[in-house]
């Protein structure tokens, strides 16, 4: 009967919702924010912008999802431009040599409506390590103005990133890192067919 029941309550959440599609990242309202302690004084707080990627995603059946997703490093952020210049340079994340980020989903379960546990390989300086995210569906409905697929979502997972080879300052600089992501997508607008001129 459980079985039964979680899917058909997921249905009813989602009925008139958007359906499922293929959707693109939405760069302009997908932000990823990192923290990290500093030295034990503080946590600190920076961003990555410019995300891309496409999301295969099904409203009714969550499980069925997939989503492939990359990130500048370039666009790093702290708000301190010269911290920026040194976490994207040779001593840390590299960004001339390894000028991307990406995450590629392997498998979503379903934990409860709107709760998703979606794991898969994350790539960071040229390393890939397994990782998974723990997904808050925010909504997904249909845009009432462009009349098109949307879906919003939250993630969030820790990570060590001396896995991905970036081991400057440890152990005073933290080793865990947390990601936390915010993300819209959206299906891809519909070109309509130009009318064909009289002969």
């Amino acid at each position: 009967m459980k079985r039964l029941f979680l899917p058909a309550l997921l249905s009813l959440a989602f009925a008139g919702a958007a359906s499922a599609a293929t959707y693109n990242i939405d760069p302009r309202h997908t932000q990823v924010l990192f923290t990290y302690s500093h030295f034990g004084l503080s946590n600190q707080v920076g961003r990555l912008n410019g995300v891309t990627g496409t999301f295969e995603f099904d409203p009714a059946q969550p499980a069925n999802s997939s989503i492939d997703v990359q990130v500048p490093m370039s666009s790093l952020s702290t708000g301190v431009p010269k911290l920026d210049v040194h976490m994207t340079g040779p001593d840390m994340f590299d960004a001339e040599r390894f000028p991307t980020a990406s995450f590629k989903s392997g498998k979503v379960t379903v934990l409860g409506k709107d709760h998703l546990s979606v794991a898969g390989d994350l790539t960071i300086h040229g390393v890939t390590k397994p990782v998974t995210f723990d997904v808050t569906i925010n909504k997904a409905e249909i845009d009432p103005a462009r009349k098109l697929g949307a879906a919003g979502f939250d993630a969030s997972t820790v990570i060590k990133r001396s896995d991905f080879g970036v081991d400057f300052m440890l152990p005073k600089v933290a080793d865990e890192v947390k990601l936390s992501i915010t993300m819209e997508a959206r299906e891809p607008s519909k070109e309509v067919p130009e009318a064909k001129k009289p002969g």
